[in-house]
């Protein structure tokens, strides 16, 4: 199962419209999470044109995104991995021991809100940002993730980023 991974997409200050750059992937996604801050439900209903879409609740989304519906909070099994999402995971200090307390059953915690792509395993849970495609703040350039999920298991995990570097 491949799961494309997106976050913080700010439309319509930062989407436009649909990235080139997420064109090929959402060709080949088995299913898509958006880790929040969605702000127009547009995006999701692109989004979801390609894919299963699962989303949770950003602090820039209104009523409009909760009722696609995306919740604060959100645990779900994809292919036998348990995949748990939320917005804001907090301050970097001790975050893994924080979302390991929120999520206790969680292979991987998927989240955004920082716009700083992460993917690495602390207190014994993987924690994976994918960063933001449109709007990549302190970042050079914008990014997205993968995970790819076969027998219950994280096969793959990547941040992909896309754009070129401002000179």
């Amino acid at each position: 199962m491949k799961v494309l991974v997106v976050s913080d997409t700010h439309a319509p200050r930062r989407w436009k419209a649909m990235p080139d750059a997420l064109r090929a992937p959402l060709a080949e996604a088995d299913v898509i999470l958006h880790a929040g801050d969605v702000c127009v439900p547009g995006v999701l209903a692109e989004l979801a044109a390609s894919a299963p879409l699962h989303v949770v609740l950003g602090n820039n989304d209104g009523p409009d995104i909760a009722a696609w519906p995306a919740p604060e909070r959100l645990e779900l099994d994809l292919g036998g991995v348990r995949v748990a999402m939320i917005h804001d995971a907090g301050a970097k200090a001790g975050r893994g021991r924080r979302m390991r307390r929120m999520f206790p059953d969680a292979d991987v915690v998927v989240f955004g809100h920082s716009h700083i792509p992460m993917d690495v395993v602390e207190d014994g849970v993987h924690l994976f940002n994918p960063g933001s495609i449109t709007d990549p703040r302190r970042e050079r350039i914008g990014s997205y993730g993968w995970l790819e999920l076969v027998g219950g298991e994280v096969v793959h995990h990547e941040i992909v980023r896309v754009g070129t570097p401002p000179r």
